[in-house]
């Protein structure tokens, strides 16, 4: 990179509990660490308790060379804590504990200026579940350069109305294939195939970039009016937990680093598609190692 990339991401910062262990995650976090790992410049802006799982998150994020100075510590809500059950084929569903640090995410003039040196802001859906992380929310995007809307879906906390607003602020907006037909059907949407409910939601919600992931079978990436594929790569998934925000954060990384869409999703699916094959959702990927899975 001849610049160096600024990114801020905003939202959800927890450990996820497995029946066995706890790992750090939350979706912002996730896609703050790819982007860091890959060489862009990340600001978090979320909240931690002043508790042993609070400073274990951002040591974790300092460490990975992560800016934790949007990240407030307070005492009147503990650190998010998610309970992850794992399906036979590694597919995750989530209790998330309700309220918690991060629901109480405050407007801060340090948090502002963050904003004002970004490059691009990736926030989602479920961070808008309490009014006062929501508002700021929305203060935020009032000051982003660019917007990327994780659409993220975790039942019962988002309802169709909020979606569509957040979608209208986004330049670019990411879901998996599941989301995009439930959100297109309930804006109106007729269509049964996924390029024409793709060009539905970019023409109700003005978004000239839409991305969808296919699970094993890859991705599209819609620019521009036109449309970008990746059929996807075989592997043996291990869990698919963070491999949605590595997907993410790697398309974002190529796009800001001028690569093109093509480049963008056939990285991002690699990238995605290595984090499913290994265990938890932030594993240490070489430059080298996703090469030699695109190109073996």
């Amino acid at each position: 990179m001849d610049k160096k990339v600024k990114a801020v991401c905003f939202g959800e910062v927890l450990f996820d509990k497995f029946p066995t262990h706890s790992k750090i995650g939350g979706a912002p976090l996730n896609v703050s660490l790819r982007l860091q790992s890959l060489g862009v410049n990340v600001s978090v802006i979320s909240s931690v308790a002043n508790d042993a799982n609070g400073k274990k998150i951002i040591n974790h994020l300092k460490k990975a060379g992560v800016n934790t100075e949007g990240i407030s510590v307070q005492n009147e809500h503990p650190t998010g804590v998610v309970n992850v059950v794992l399906n036979d084929k590694g597919v995750a569903s989530y209790d998330i504990a309700y309220p918690v640090a991060w629901d109480k995410i405050k407007v801060y003039e340090s948090r502002n200026i963050l904003m004002h040196n970004s490059d691009f802001f990736v926030y989602g859906s479920l961070a808008c579940r309490d009014e006062v992380s929501e508002n700021t929310l929305k203060s935020l995007l009032k000051i982003a350069a660019y917007k990327v809307f994780d659409v993220n879906l975790r039942a019962p906390y988002y309802t169709y109305d909020l979606l569509l607003d957040l979608m209208i602020e986004a330049n670019f907006i990411k879901f998996n294939d599941d989301e995009l037909f439930e959100v297109a059907a309930h804006l109106g949407s007729k269509y049964n195939s996924m390029e024409q409910t793709i060009e539905f939601i970019a023409e109700r919600t003005k978004t000239d970039t839409i991305c969808v992931t296919k699970g094993a079978y890859g991705a599209v990436l819609y620019n521009e009016r036109t449309f970008y594929y990746n059929s996807g790569y075989r592997v043996k998934v291990c869990d698919t937990v963070g491999s949605g925000d590595s997907f993410l954060a790697s398309v974002l990384y190529k796009i800001f680093n001028g690569e093109g869409p093509q480049v963008a999703i056939d990285f991002g699916c690699a990238v995605g598609t290595i984090v499913a094959a290994s265990k938890g959702a932030n594993p240490i990927l070489s430059s080298s190692k996703i090469e030699l899975f695109m190109n073996p």
